[in-house]
């Protein structure tokens, strides 16, 4: 028997944004984030504007299906709205704030969480197929970790296929695999292709900066010694700081610190650890230090913001 996805809903008073909104809404119990039966795939539904919240991106695609939200990654702010769709080719710390969500019209996104190697396979088995670099069309932002497309309708279409599935359950082990290999052709091949195939090029500056950058998600409490970083990326102390800052829109100690308190403020909520002792944990020396630089990010001290965190916030932090 051969599967075939499913197609859209032949409901002519539905467009596809229409019908993507009620998907997700139907799929979601409550306000925030949540998993899915899809594997790799998270919902989100915020039914009102946030407050600005520090989250790190994973290698993944987010889609905004209805509402706006802005997100903080260094010194660049982007904006996306429905029908866009979010690339993050890198671990990233970002902030976000949800600016348009209302009870009748919630934020509403779907995120796929996206493994590398499985877009450099794409790319091999695109070959000459995809769409070849402009090499007159560099530009420093094209080299940062994150970028926003508008979804088109195949792209609509495609994420359609994917999340219907969430209404038959027993086609997912087989229908999911196929629609995810779809959007993740339709993000190759289009405006933010270029960009997704850089990181997956072994040879390029960004997928080197890539490899930098899961070195330091992998030892964050360890201390920062760029010659090493460098060394281990074949490349020079300058061209690492410089490439890594259009990467990430920071420099390494600032994106170092970030991972350093994100990971402080998980152990104390979910591990109960005290500030001091987590702050050690992650590698600070000095718990004053600590609570200083949490204070600056988080807007809160430790003891606060984990007090809000597990109870009083009626709002869910953005995504």
């Amino acid at each position: 028997m051969t599967a075939t996805i499913p197609e859209i809903s032949g409901n002519l008073d539905l467009n596809l944004q229409q019908q993507l909104a009620r998907v997700v809404r139907q799929s979601t119990t409550q306000l925030g984030i949540q998993g899915s039966a899809i594997d790799g795939v998270e919902l989100i539904r915020c039914d009102q504007p946030s407050s600005c919240g520090s989250s790190v991106y994973e290698p993944s695609l987010c889609f905004v299906i209805q509402g706006t939200k802005t997100i903080q990654l260094g010194d660049r702010e982007i904006t996306y709205q429905p029908l866009s769709y979010l690339a993050s080719s890198v671990h990233l710390p970002v902030l976000g704030r949800i600016i348009d969500a209302s009870e009748e019209r919630p934020y509403l996104a779907a995120m796929l969480k996206v493994d590398p190697q499985e877009v450099a396979d794409l790319v091999l088995e695109l070959g000459d197929k995809a769409p070849p670099l402009d090499p007159l069309g560099h530009c420093p932002e094209l080299e940062c970790g994150l970028c926003v497309s508008s979804m088109d309708e195949l792209m609509q279409s495609a994420l359609y296929r994917l999340l219907s599935l969430l209404n038959s359950p027993t086609d997912i082990p087989i229908l999911a695999p196929l629609a995810r290999r779809e959007i993740i052709y339709r993000t190759l091949i289009g405006e933010m292709g270029s960009r997704m195939r850089k990181f997956a090029a072994a040879e390029s500056q960004s997928h080197r900066i890539s490899t930098v950058i899961s070195a330091l998600k992998d030892h964050y409490a360890e201390p920062l010694r760029i010659r090493e970083l460098a060394e281990a990326a074949n490349m020079s102390e300058s061209t690492l700081y410089h490439s890594f800052k259009q990467v990430t829109r920071m420099s390494p100690l600032q994106f170092q610190k970030k991972l350093r308190l994100h990971e402080a403020r998980r152990l104390m909520l979910t591990e109960g650890l005290e500030a001091a002792t987590a702050s050690y944990r992650v590698g600070y020396e000095s718990p004053s230090h600590f609570s200083r630089e949490y204070s600056r990010l988080f807007g809160a001290p430790p003891r606060a913001d984990v007090t809000l965190l597990r109870g009083e916030r009626r709002t869910p932090e953005p995504v």
